[in-house]
């Protein structure tokens, strides 16, 4: 009895054992595939994600992509993750990887974007920045006063807030401040139909406009925008396409901090006249003109987290130094020496020396993927670091365009955020935002 115990005992013992180092190793595995890695078309990489499990790979688009220089069967490929693991590209577009230890047991997914492999030219041209925005931003909602001490607030009323975007009043589109305006005026006191976008849903309310006694026109409460300017710089641009990316981050309203959907906009050129100096605590800044006297460089069609994008005039390429530079996608960008390509006097574009200190490796995307500290003497002298108008200002290690510079730290302005280039072309295709016929109408 006492053999068959302790034999019970070690058996027990043993499976415990066995339990937490497939646990163990299935966490690891878990955490050593990325959910997200970004490719170029045409090329092969190596990764090594150690791991003890033998693996099924399915894929849901086996065409774009070759594991170890096999095509993906339909039942999957099983291999061994302790061994390196070769993706071989063969053309552009999103694959889905799904992993799953023994065949059986799901591991994870893997997204899989390939980029089409090609140079642009780094540009880091200040430029002049103008939107105007694909409906009418609400900032802020007030009382109408209707006199003897009666007010009301129709659109609060109605159910409108700070930060919906108006598109719409009795079925006709309202693309500016002045049409919306002429709908109020016209209505005579009469309901409207007002729709509207609230992140992504479509609302739609009825409201009454009120005589104010002031001016004795019809009002409905509201403070709106619908354009915006500033200035910014120029990443890249394709020379095939003549495409272009700038910021590294999206234009947001200053009051509401919501993103600006764009209806049209265009880049022009620009003068740098004065350089407000960052100080700790307080953001510098670079003063700049537009050249109205000429005409746009381009047009904008698009305004995400990740920049702006818009395409380039045939008659204004020559304004660029045009030197072309292959793509550094973000698991070729490493912490040391970097430069940044900007624009701080008149509009002559200068080569500055940076440290990139630290490399973030999530897998999402955003303006904040590496962490960079200005080492040029010069540009620390002329502007106390990074500030602002230099956003967009491209990035270049090891021959590469890898990022752009994006924000600057408040507290020490001789550092700041750069966000990865792959980042900013998977932003790139498209022609508009989101299209408002595409959301979900509530």
């Amino acid at each position: 009895m006492h053999y068959y115990k302790t034999n019970k005992k070690k058996l027990f013992v043993l499976l415990f054992v066995c339990i937490c180092v497939i646990t163990f190793s299935y966490v690891q595995a878990f955490s050593v595939i990325p959910k997200k890695i970004t490719l170029l078309e045409g090329e092969e990489y190596v990764y090594n994600f150690q791991s003890f499990y033998f693996v099924n790979i399915k894929a849901d688009n086996s065409e774009a992509l070759k594991l170890n220089n096999k095509d993906i069967e339909a039942n999957g490929n099983y291999l061994e993750l302790l061994s390196p693991l070769a993706f071989k590209t063969e053309k552009k577009g999103t694959v889905n990887l799904d992993f799953k230890a023994f065949g059986l047991i799901p591991l994870k997914t893997m997204q899989v974007d390939i980029i089409p492999s090609k140079k642009l030219v780094a540009c880091g041209n200040t430029v002049g920045v103008k939107i105007k925005m694909e409906g009418i931003l609400v900032i802020g909602i007030s009382d109408v006063d209707k006199g003897s001490g009666e007010r009301n607030a129709p659109a609060k009323e109605a159910g409108i807030r700070v930060g919906d975007i108006i598109y719409e009043i009795n079925g006709k589109k309202i693309s500016g401040i002045n049409e919306l305006i002429e709908q109020i005026d016209s209505s005579n006191g009469k309901k409207l139909e007002v729709a509207y976008k609230r992140g992504n849903n479509i609302m739609r309310t009825i409201l009454t406009p009120t005589i104010g006694i002031n001016d004795k026109k019809y009002h409905i409460g509201l403070w709106v925008r619908d354009s915006t300017a500033g200035i910014g710089t120029m990443t890249f641009y394709d020379p095939e396409s003549r495409t272009f990316g700038a910021l590294g981050h999206g234009i947001t309203d200053i009051d509401t901090g919501l993103l600006m959907p764009v209806r049209s906009g265009e880049v022009l050129e620009s003068n740098i006249v004065a350089i407000k100096r960052g100080v700790q605590g307080t953001p510098g800044e670079l003063k700049g003109i537009f050249m109205e006297n000429k005409l746009p460089m381009g047009n904008i069609f698009k305004n995400d987290e990740c920049g702006i994008y818009g395409k380039l005039f045939n008659n204004d390429l020559k304004m660029f130094k045009n030197k072309a530079y292959p793509i550094g996608i973000r698991g070729q960008v490493k912490v040391g020496k970097a430069t940044i390509l900007s624009n701080i006097e008149g509009n002559t574009i200068e080569e500055f020396d940076v440290y990139i200190e630290k490399v973030a490796r999530q897998s999402f995307s955003g303006p904040k993927g590496m962490v960079i500290r200005v080492t040029d003497k010069r540009l620390l002298d002329t502007t106390g670091g990074i500030v602002q108008g230099m956003s967009g200002s491209p990035i270049i290690q090891n021959g590469k365009l890898i990022g752009a510079v994006t924000h600057v730290l408040v507290n020490d302005p001789t550092r700041g955020y750069g966000i990865f280039i792959e980042w900013m072309l998977k932003n790139i295709d498209g022609n508009s935002n989101n299209h408002l016929q595409e959301l979900k109408v509530g």
